[in-house]
């Protein structure tokens, strides 16, 4: 068998097998249990080398026992024996749990752990709600609250479910979306859609950073508004307040203009979509962050990946469905905002990657751990302003309809070559030499191009041949 090179998420090393002080074990059972599982390797120690493990037979007779009286409720596990260089290594394969939380209880203590990397740590309070959550089958938007329906609008969530459905939304609609109850209380997914409010951890904190770092609010930051509320009216600040603070570049090709917006519209919209969804509404005095910086844009929302792995160490192409809160998913894949369950990730990276100027280098960066999930879209202008782009602007006020065409094809030309020539250019516009010669000379009087050279060996060269530049 091969083994882990270190310690994981995943797995652990114990040198030997500790019965006076079991607890230093046990925990990570418990926090296999209350996660995605894992291994327990018994016989190697923290550097990964195999010592081995005296009489396997007992050791495997007592972490049996163990398990059994210290963890409750008993999770599922598998012993297995394996001999590496003809020494005995125990190992114990923990189950992911569906009774969480599994508790470790000995001299009246009685913990839930969780793993954070590659320890085992006590569960905060709001994780070891949603492991209780979790064991009933139960998620925190679909508790019923003690808030009467009768007491709160809706006139947002109705106006925008018929603007996209063309559906009018139904008194009876409320139950069947799981938005209130039969007696008419609302859910904790039916008073985040309410006009008013009433979630206080419904909030959403954005910041133009003036630069590629945070700084102070006061005197770092370009633009910056907290929204608080309704789920879609936070959606829609939030796009707004990005839109704002981002720019639309374009460059002109031979025959038409291309735009190039910094951000894939339809990518912010199913990150903010994720975060709002997914995030953890159980953390208090939490709220989503949007930090907007030259560089990138990052998206934070509380709470990590659901079933406990960080969505750094999977395949993004192979992540499920699954949900932290599958009422708000419901409603808001109903209304459109979202596609099929599942596809949101992807959907961030397939967006981004059909912007004009995409390269890997610039492929969404997303990471989780226990407590956070963050999504990071690289602005594809940043640093990739073209002269030709600016000096489009400085020209285009001044030049009748053909001399456009002609400069259209002059700067197409320039971003191909090092330099361009009369007859290289007059071919590609289909123009005489003459005229191209009488044009190139327009524009080496206006600034924009410089030559070098005589009669037809002349060479003309933009003004700046850096070609590109930081952007403002």
């Amino acid at each position: 068998m091969l083994y882990p090179l270190a310690e994981t998420t995943e797995c652990d090393f114990k040198r030997e097998l500790e019965t006076k002080k079991p607890k230093s074990w046990l925990k990570s059972v418990s926090a296999f249990a209350n996660g995605i599982g894992g291994k327990l390797i018994f016989g190697i120690d923290d550097s990964g080398e195999i010592v081995g493990i005296i009489d396997a037979q007992k050791s495997a007779e007592a972490i049996s026992d163990l398990i059994k009286t210290r963890i409750t409720p008993t999770p599922q596990f598998i012993l297995t024996l394996e001999k590496e260089q003809e020494k005995s290594v125990l190992i114990l394969t923990i189950e992911a749990g569906r009774a969480t939380p599994y508790y470790y209880k000995a001299d009246g203590i009685r913990e839930a752990y969780v793993r954070i990397g590659n320890e085992s740590i006590v569960a905060p309070d709001y994780i070891l709600n949603e492991l209780i959550l979790k064991g009933k089958n139960q998620s925190f938007d679909a508790l019923t609250s003690d808030v009467k329906k009768e007491d709160y609008s809706f006139t947002l969530l109705e106006a925008t479910y018929y603007e996209r459905t063309l559906l009018k939304m139904e008194p009876k609609d409320y139950f069947s979306f799981c938005l209130a109850d039969k007696k008419g209380y609302l859910t904790n997914a039916g008073r985040l859609f309410a006009d008013q409010y009433i979630v206080y951890n419904s909030r959403v904190f954005c910041t133009r950073w003036n630069g590629l770092e945070k700084g102070s609010v006061f005197d770092d930051a370009l633009d910056d508004k907290e929204f608080e509320g309704n789920l879609i009216y936070l959606l829609r600040s939030a796009s707004d307040f990005i839109k704002n603070n981002s720019k639309v570049r374009f460059y002109k090709d031979v025959e038409y203009r291309v735009d190039k917006p910094d951000y894939a519209e339809r990518a912010v919209t199913e990150a903010l979509v994720n975060a709002l969804i997914h995030r953890d509404y159980i953390v208090l005095g939490s709220e989503v962050h949007i930090d907007m910086y030259d560089d990138r844009l990052e998206i934070s929302s509380p709470g990590g990946m659901f079933d406990g792995k960080a969505v750094q160490e999977h395949t993004i192409a192979d992540i499920g469905s699954m949900r932290r809160n599958p009422v708000i998913a419901d409603l808001f894949h109903r209304m459109k905002f979202m596609e099929r369950r599942g596809s949101g990730l992807k959907k961030i990276i397939s967006e981004t990657e059909k912007l004009p100027g995409y390269n890997e280098s610039l492929k969404p960066i997303f990471y989780s751990d226990g407590s956070s999930f963050r999504v990071i879209l690289k602005n594809v202008n940043y640093g990739t302003t073209k002269v030709s782009d600016k000096v489009s602007d400085k020209v285009s006020d001044k030049l009748n309809e053909k001399e456009k065409c002609f400069f259209n094809v002059l700067m197409t030309l320039a971003k191909q070559h090092d330099f361009v020539t009369t007859k290289v250019v007059a071919e590609a516009a289909g123009m005489p030499e003459a005229t191209t010669r009488r044009y190139l000379a327009k524009f080496s009087k206006m600034d924009i191009i410089v030559s070098d050279g005589k009669n037809r060996s002349k060479k003309y060269y933009l003004k700046n041949t850096s070609m590109t530049e930081a952007n403002p």
